[in-house]
C-alpha cells in the first residue's frame, strides 16, 4: 500500500470513530435522563475511575495508557457537558411552563 491508501484507511477509521463517539453520546444522554429521574448527580467519580480502568485494561498499544487516558478525559468532559445541557434544557422548559 502507498501513502494514499494509508490515508484512505485513516479516513475510514476516523469516520468509524465519529460514529462510535456519537453512539456513546446517545448512551450518555439516556443515562442523563435516568440520573434526572432518580435525582442523581451528573458527576460520579467512582464511575469515572471505572471508565479509566476499563480503557487502561483494554489498551494494547501502540498508544501509551496515559495518552489514551488523556483522550478519554476529553471525551468524558464533553459527555458531562451533554448531560448538563440536557438537564438545563429540561429545567428551562419546566420554568417556562410554570410561568405560563
Amino acid at each position: 500500500m502507498d501513502i494514499t491508501d494509508w490515508r484512505k484507511k485513516i479516513d475510514e477509521v476516523d469516520r468509524e470513530l465519529v460514529r462510535l463517539l456519537n453512539e456513546r453520546a446517545r448512551v450518555v444522554l439516556e443515562i442523563a435522563r435516568i440520573k434526572k429521574q432518580g435525582g442523581l448527580a451528573i458527576l460520579d467519580p467512582r464511575r469515572e475511575r471505572e471508565v479509566f480502568q476499563n480503557i487502561v485494561d483494554a489498551n494494547q498499544g501502540p498508544l501509551e495508557s496515559a495518552a489514551v487516558q488523556r483522550m478519554f478525559q476529553q471525551i468524558i468532559e464533553e459527555s458531562r457537558g451533554l448531560e448538563q445541557d440536557l438537564l438545563e434544557k429540561k429545567a428551562a422548559r419546566k420554568t417556562a411552563v410554570k410561568g405560563r
